[in-house]
């Protein structure tokens, strides 16, 4: 059990450095241009991939947290 939460734990690491930035810039965070704020984007694709993933790698490594 203890190695499927290492497993789980390093494959969050891993998707998680693999999703895109939501802000376009680092200037954009410090001077709070929010001129797209309420812009409607979807994720398509690759993208949803990874956000699902990322959720159901969230769920299942909060699961093994608890049972553990």
């Amino acid at each position: 059990m203890t190695t499927l939460l290492i497993v789980v734990s390093i494959l969050i690491i891993g998707i998680v450095l693999l999703q895109s930035g939501k802000a376009e810039s680092a200037s954009s965070v410090i001077t709070g241009g929010n001129d797209d704020l309420f812009k409607n984007r979807k994720e398509r694709g690759g993208e949803l991939f990874i956000t699902y993933t990322t959720v159901v790698l969230g769920v299942a490594f909060f699961i093994l947290c608890i049972v553990l």
